[in-house]
């Protein structure tokens, strides 16, 4: 019950990487704050976690500046500080340099990058209070590059480049932040960029081949990383971006 009497902030709480990480941290005696877009999908996380007290739930759009400060505030009002801040809302869509347009740009930008620049920044004083910890989730993208999702790509390895610079600047302060960077997971990200089921079958049977463990990763293999990353037993590791992905990291073309 590492977690006892701390607050931990998830985004893109609703499903996948972010459900994953709400039951594992109420498993650790979590107060959690879930934020999503996705009410009754919260709703039913929210029943899953096995906290003493309901976790509070917010919805918002992350990229309506309004909506983002709503969030921090309401938790705030509710648990009277932070100690946790998981960075895990985003999106993926497929596009080249030949073909992905200015407003898809924006969108995964603004959505993977822009937002939590705003959200950490509103956060940042109650974690100093608290001497709390950042995990943003990032992807093997951020450390690798891959044709055919160019502005995910950029949007992945600004955020390892934000992980990094808002750790140094916090670490006077004793506010440690890091990156967890998982490699295919079987999640519905995939599906809601566009992928029907047969292509996301294929995607899936390809994984094989590309994690050198020979297999695509789960929701809580990478919830594990991100509550390590979050935890006393990385008390000593910050700035860092930590693959959570099979070795995919490591492997080269043969």
């Amino acid at each position: 019950m590492q977690f006892a009497g701390k607050v931990v902030l998830i985004t893109g709480a609703s499903s996948g990487i972010g459900a994953a990480t709400a039951k594992l941290f109420s498993k650790q005696g979590a107060s959690l704050a879930l934020a999503g877009r996705n009410l009754e999908n919260l709703k039913e996380v929210s029943k899953e976690c096995s906290t003493a007290a309901p976790p509070l739930i917010v919805t918002g759009e992350l990229t309506n500046e309004n909506d983002v400060k709503a969030i921090l505030d309401k938790t705030i009002e509710h648990f009277g500080k932070l100690d946790v801040l998981v960075n895990n809302a985003g999106i993926i869509k497929s596009g080249s340099i030949e073909n992905t347009s200015l407003e898809q740009y924006d969108q995964i930008m603004n959505t993977n990058m822009r937002s939590i620049y705003q959200l950490t920044s509103l956060a940042v004083p109650h974690l100093i209070k608290t001497e709390g910890t950042i995990v943003n989730v990032s992807s093997v993208n951020g450390i690798r590059a891959f044709a055919g999702v160019l502005a995910y790509c950029v949007s992945k390895a600004a955020l390892d480049q934000f992980t990094r610079c808002v750790a140094l600047e916090l670490a006077p302060k004793k506010v440690r932040c890091n990156s967890v960077n998982p490699g295919v997971t079987i999640t519905n990200l995939h599906k809601r960029s566009g992928m029907n089921q047969e292509q996301y079958e294929a995607f899936l049977k390809r994984s094989q081949e590309t994690h050198a463990l020979g297999r695509p990763g789960t929701a809580e293999e990478v919830a594990k990383t991100i509550l390590f990353l979050a935890g006393n037993d990385s008390s000593f590791i910050t700035g860092a971006t930590l693959p959570c992905d099979g070795g995919r990291h490591a492997m080269c073309p043969r």
